[in-house]
């Protein structure tokens, strides 16, 4: 089995590069929905985040707002490294039980775990090669701006908070531009499956 990491940061394009690797066959998991279930009423992280945090940051129906905790932990790096220290032990977890039922049901499976903060938190060297999502900046902040109806103010700083994507390629074994669109996209995301079966 090859454990393959994919991160970018946010609105670059990693879902669908995720998607795309799916349809060609890979496993897929996407680290970040994981750390929406963790945070989940009952389950591991929930209680740890309302001691922290306080009821504040839940709804009406006792779940965690996650707007009103993105509020918080995107103005704040000392918060948001807290709640780091809280979901990603989880997450990481959530993670290991999957490769092992991977592995278990096809050893010669391509593996790939998609998460925004790989680089961030050192998780990346758990991994054979890293994949690096990006597009240029304006693009990067149009998308986002459209995508989760914010103003430019805000998308910029939520840009801002996360590493750079010039940063993250360092890092990379593989590098995916998706500025020009899907067509191009799949192109390159095809070139590297085929060069990951190869190897």
């Amino acid at each position: 089995m090859k454990k393959i990491g994919l991160t970018g940061g946010i609105a670059t394009g990693k879902s669908n590069v995720l998607e795309i690797l799916r349809e060609l066959g890979c496993q897929v998991l996407d680290a970040d929905r994981v750390a929406h279930e963790v945070i989940e009423q009952g389950q591991p992280a929930y209680r740890e985040i309302i001691e922290h945090f306080g009821v504040a940051v839940t709804g009406p129906d006792g779940r965690i707002d996650r707007p009103k905790l993105g509020a918080i932990v995107f103005a704040d790096k000392s918060e948001r490294e807290k709640l780091n220290s809280i979901v990603h032990p989880k997450v990481f977890q959530a993670q290991a039980r999957w490769f092992e039922e991977v592995m278990q049901n096809n050893p010669s499976a391509i593996a790939v775990v998609d998460a925004a903060l790989m680089i961030e938190t050192g998780s990346y060297r758990r991994f054979d090669k890293l994949i690096v999502v990006y597009c240029t900046p304006e693009i990067q902040l149009e998308r986002l701006m459209k995508r989760s109806n914010m103003n430019r103010d805000d998308a910029l700083a939520r840009i801002f908070s996360q590493m750079s994507s010039a940063e993250k390629i360092k890092y990379a074994d593989y590098r995916i531009d998706t500025s020009q669109g899907f067509i191009d996209t799949r192109r390159q995301v095809e070139a590297i499956f085929h060069d990951l079966k190869r190897d």
